[in-house]
């Protein structure tokens, strides 16, 4: 495991995870992509959840957010690919995102990331 991974997330968990993503990416909300703007987003406590995915190299590059999630009580959750979790969050094809912060989810998505942070509350 990787050493900004604290836990493992099962596949299907991940599949709502990616959905979520989807949905807020296409309107149902607004979120922050890179791990610039998710550290800034998570620093501040303005960000509602933090999505990590699982190959970023070097893995250092996310090391700390787990730390200022726990410290600001937001949510947090891993998926494995990068590129999978750009192209979920409406960037161009080919892009990868190392993380995404959901900074608003609107009420058509609300019962998605409820679900969502459910299993990423159980799972931490």
């Amino acid at each position: 495991m990787s050493v900004h991974i604290a836990f493992e997330t099962p596949k299907d968990v991940q599949d709502s995870v990616y959905e979520l993503v989807k949905l807020v990416g296409s309107g149902e909300g607004r979120l922050k992509k890179g791990s610039n703007e998710v550290t800034k987003a998570a620093e501040r406590g303005t960000a509602k959840m933090i999505v990590m995915a699982e190959n970023v190299n070097p893995a250092e590059l996310l090391a700390h957010i787990p730390l200022i999630c726990k410290e600001k009580k937001i949510p947090f959750i891993y998926v494995e690919d990068q590129a999978y979790l750009a192209e979920a969050a409406g960037m161009s094809s080919g892009a990868k995102t190392a993380a995404i912060a959901l900074m608003e989810v609107s009420k058509g998505a609300q019962e998605a990331f409820s679900g969502v942070k459910d299993q990423a509350d159980a799972l931490n």
